[in-house]
């Protein structure tokens, strides 16, 4: 059997996948942003002796949040069907050390910032969050989270039988 070529990242590639992982991780801070500050203004805090402000920064943040989140979701759902645009083409490509380093540091990422928003959350909590806020917001972070988890782990069993496939072939 001749020895195949291992398959090289091109600048390309590494531009596709920077551009995917920093758009995902911005578009997930936004999108929990977005979440929180609407059970921030659908649920107050009756206890809150600031609650005009409070709803106004709300709504500031939430504007801020979706500004983000329109302008950096569609670039990472853009930059990703190109990424496995060249998968689709070139098979080989999926199994580049480049690309298992960033799937994995975006893990990492998700992990880290799971643990940091619920050490958050819970001194909330533990300072008198009203216990329907603390529990839709533990949800909506572990939405958010849990489904960028979900899809790079799917993602990297995904070629893995490509993987199989291109080295019987």
């Amino acid at each position: 059997m001749p020895q195949q070529d291992k398959p090289k990242a091109s600048a390309r590639d590494l531009f596709l996948h920077f551009l995917a992982m920093f758009t995902l991780y911005i578009s997930a801070i936004s999108l929990t942003t977005v979440l929180f500050q609407l059970i921030n203004i659908q649920i107050p805090d009756p206890l809150d002796t600031g609650y005009g402000y409070m709803i106004d920064g709300a709504r500031r943040t939430l504007r801020f949040g979706l500004s983000f989140l329109i302008v950096m979701f569609p670039v990472c759902i853009y930059s990703l069907h190109l990424v496995n645009k060249v998968y689709g083409e070139q098979k080989e490509k999926a199994t580049l050390g480049i690309r298992k380093g960033i799937i994995y540091f975006t893990l990492f990422v998700v992990s880290f910032i799971i643990m940091i928003t619920l050490v958050i959350l819970l001194n909330n909590f533990l300072n008198g969050e009203l216990t329907m806020r603390f529990f839709l917001k533990i949800l909506s972070t572990l939405f958010v989270a849990g489904s960028i988890f979900w899809y790079y782990r799917w993602d990297l069993h995904r070629f893995k039988e490509s993987r199989a496939d291109v080295h019987s072939t």
